[in-house]
């Protein structure tokens, strides 16, 4: 198996600016990019309503909000990574808070061995949340020729007569003689035939 290597997009909240300076060097060019500062809660809800990114790091307290809603709702409302840095003081507090919402905490302060540790473990859980995404769109593109099949037997049935058997034979040898797929075929057959449909 070949590795493929990821760019991670990030978003720092941030209004420190000797944190965003340490943090920002610990996110290299060549794995994570693009990297965007924003200094508050309010300005982070406006970026990520046009932009998403892969992980979000929210250093606590913001000029205007603790930071924690924003976390709980970034990890409700999109596939991003949340880490969450705040005092040591509130620590054990906001970790029971917004632990089962899937918000990563780190108490500051912090070593730079920690902050590194907390980004890989994002980044593998992005890896992971990108393959479940994979998995559900292949599911759902399956269920939509499933649906798509269905309709052109039922036009096959109700147009032609067609038993339910000998429409899902027809679709079949359609894609298979003209070298289709079998979705290709079910759209075909129902550009073809428009069936009126089942009364309840």
């Amino acid at each position: 198996m070949v590795f493929q290597e990821r760019t991670y997009s990030v978003l720092l909240v941030s209004a420190g600016g000797k944190f965003n300076q340490t943090v920002s060097g610990l996110l290299p060019p060549t794995h994570f990019g693009p990297v965007r500062i924003v200094k508050s809660s309010d300005e982070a809800r406006r970026t990520l309503v046009s932009t998403s990114y892969d992980m979000v790091l929210i250093n606590a307290p913001l000029p205007d909000d603790l930071g924690v809603q924003l976390a709980i709702s970034i990890c409700g409302r999109s596939d991003a990574g949340v880490l969450l840095f705040v005092k040591n003081e509130v620590f054990q507090e906001v970790y029971d808070k917004v632990t089962e919402h899937g918000v990563l905490t780190l108490s500051k302060p912090t070593s730079t061995q920690l902050v590194l540790q907390s980004v890989r473990d994002l980044c593998a859980l992005r890896e992971r949340l990108r393959k479940m995404e994979e998995k559900h769109a292949s599911i759902e593109e399956k269920m939509q020729e499933i649906r798509l099949a269905n309709r052109a037997k039922w036009a096959l049935i109700q147009c032609l007569g067609m038993s339910e058997e000998a429409a899902h034979h027809y679709l079949e040898k359609q894609a298979m003689d003209h070298r289709i797929s079998r979705r290709e075929a079910a759209i075909r057959v129902l550009a073809t035939y428009q069936p009126q449909e089942p009364q309840d």
